[in-house]
């Protein structure tokens, strides 16, 4: 097994969690914060907005069966990259569409993968690309949490393109 991860930021991370975790190859999910300036952060103040976090989700992942490239196309189908800071009712720079590639691999996988989700979107992708820095996991009442609460509150779905 040849295990990877990356790190998404595309809205409320429940959703994202929650389709990631059932792509085949996907080993595991957590959700938490990335890409801002306070030490280990809470909702609380993640949820204000300036914090300079995104809520996202650390993806490990079977390379052997599973492709970075692929995740990151199926991360274009799921969420609106074309909105800055904002997954429908969700907004806010908390929400805002963003990978955080932890090598220069995954960077430039990332830039292929918005090249050729560019074809498909009729508006401009907004998707920041960062480096990666820390990631803070979120408390355990959001971890797994659409598994915990079915039906509860996404803003995620499969795009037909």
């Amino acid at each position: 097994m040849a295990r990877k991860i990356c790190d998404l930021g595309g809205g409320c991370f429940w959703g994202v969690e929650f389709l990631m975790a059932k792509l085949k190859g996907v080993i595991n999910t957590k959700v938490g914060y990335s890409g801002g300036h306070l030490e280990n952060p809470s909702y609380e103040e993640v949820k204000k907005g300036n914090s300079g976090h995104a809520e996202s989700v650390w993806i490990e992942f079977d390379d052997d069966v599973i492709k970075l490239k692929d995740i990151y196309d199926y991360f274009f189908v799921i969420h609106d990259p074309t909105t800055p800071n904002r997954q429908m009712n969700d907004i806010g720079h908390q929400y805002r569409s963003v990978i955080f590639y932890l090598d220069d691999e995954q960077k430039e996988i990332a830039l292929k993968a918005i090249e050729d989700a560019q074809k498909k979107w009729k508006k401009k992708i907004v998707t920041e690309i960062v480096k990666f820095e820390k990631f803070w996991d979120a408390e355990e009442y959001h971890q797994k949490y659409l598994w915990k609460n079915p039906g509860g509150y996404i803003c995620h779905f499969e795009r037909k393109f």
